[in-house]
């Protein structure tokens, strides 16, 4: 009689566990899901493989989570920050993104110092070179140099792109609840299904791919030249790492600032670049998808997200998918970007809002400053063939936000050094 109490309570307990194991299988899918749109997006602008980017992606979650104590429910994913000076990298070096690869791993190391930095001398002297008045312009410069690449992208098609984009934006301010997280996947696949109809898909590709392969894993080659264009985005995306965990925290209920600490979510952040940049992939930074996933299941295991990295991961050596991935029409990808990039710069607006950033005659001085430097820089090149920035080679400069960056941070330092 005992015996089979006991294996009754041991099916009851085999079952619960199944269905444990069930549910989180199901909320790691939901993930999985939210970071995709944005994650493969990164490669496909820039030119990366969307099946090392799936791949670095998980990798980066699971070294973040190692780093962090297994503490964080966050997501790592490909960073948008680094597009423009991606593209400007790969420009000047023929197509080449070995470059950009060593621009980025630079970039992560950076910020492994910086979380050492961080531990030494603590994070609210850090911010105080780095406020809102300074990291709100450099991130509305991210998004507005961005744009006119996506209108070229969405000028290929312009009824795709439009479709797409309108498609996106009413789930994003009219979706519910989870589907709401789904505007980017929902509109990409609604132009993809109209592309498809429209017969300007090539499926060829998608026919001739293995199901299963290995990714197309990539060295990465060092030039001072792109190191100097790539690295500065540093300096915004740190301020933008801050507000992504303080809001994480803010959502589950716990300060991860202090505990497990701000030193260590960056030591995760730029580890989780430097691998990503060794094999190929794009920068990787923690994901607001993710934490608006959080928000809406209200579940917060942290190890759901690690499951999520392991399907991120699988998913990479799926060949298919890559190849599915890489036929999606470039006016697609443009009609999606124009909203994405426009978030982008609102993001910066939002910064200096929030932040109750004060409109007096330095602060204005400064985010002009950045704004001009920026934005401009790029024209009075194309227009009168003067490049502004500073000489690092003969034939190398620090321009565009990366010049305004430096700028930023000095001019402010200056005006504001009381």
């Amino acid at each position: 009689m005992s015996e089979h109490i006991l294996k009754e309570e041991s099916c009851s307990k085999n079952g619960l566990k199944t269905k444990e194991s069930s549910r989180k299988a199901i909320l790691a899918l939901q993930h999985l899901i939210a970071m995709f749109g944005a994650t493969v997006l990164v490669p496909i602008l820039t030119g990366l493989n969307p099946s090392i980017a799936l791949f670095s992606a998980g990798m980066g979650t699971l070294i973040f989570h190692l780093c962090t104590k297994g503490k964080v429910p966050v997501f790592l994913g490909s960073s948008f920050a680094f597009i423009p000076v991606v593209l400007t990298v790969k420009e000047m070096y023929n197509g080449d993104l070995s470059y950009a690869q060593g621009g980025m791993m630079v970039a992560g190391i950076i910020y492994v110092v910086l979380s050492f930095v961080v531990k030494k001398i603590g994070v609210d002297k850090i911010k105080k070179y780095l406020p809102s008045q300074v990291v709100g312009p450099m991130i509305i410069v991210i998004g507005m140099n961005l744009i006119p690449t996506a209108f070229d992208m969405a000028s290929k098609n312009f009824l795709i792109a439009t479709i797409t984009l309108i498609t996106a934006l009413l789930v994003n301010f009219k979706g519910k609840g989870f589907f709401k997280q789904l505007s980017i996947l929902t509109g990409v696949v609604v132009g993809y299904l109209l592309s498809l109809k429209l017969e300007i898909v090539d499926l060829a590709l998608i026919k001739e791919s293995p199901i299963i392969s290995l990714p197309p894993f990539n060295l990465p080659k060092f030039d001072l030249g792109a190191i100097s264009i790539i690295a500065p985005v540093v300096l915004a995306v740190f301020m933008e790492h801050i507000g992504d965990i303080t809001t994480n925290g803010q959502v589950v209920g716990k300060n991860f600032v202090e505990d497990p600490g701000l030193n260590r979510t960056l030591l995760g952040d730029g580890l989780a670049t430097i691998a990503a940049s060794l094999i190929g992939g794009p920068a990787n930074t923690t994901y607001g998808e993710n934490t608006g996933v959080l928000a809406i299941t209200k579940n917060y295991d942290p190890s759901i997200l690690r499951l999520a990295a392991i399907f991120a991961i699988i998913l990479g050596f799926v060949s298919k998918i890559g190849a599915l991935l890489s036929s999606i029409p470039i006016p697609v990808m443009g009609g999606i970007s124009i909203m994405l990039f426009s978030m982008i710069s609102l993001i910066g607006v939002k910064t200096i809002k929030n932040d109750k950033v004060k409109f007096n005659f330095k602060n204005i001085l400064v985010m002009i400053t950045i704004l001009v430097l920026g934005l401009g820089s790029g024209i009075i090149e194309k227009r009168f063939g003067i490049t502004i920035g500073i000489p690092v080679t003969e034939t190398v400069k620090i321009t565009g936000l990366s010049f305004a960056a430096i700028v930023g941070v000095v001019l402010n330092g200056v005006l504001n050094r009381n």
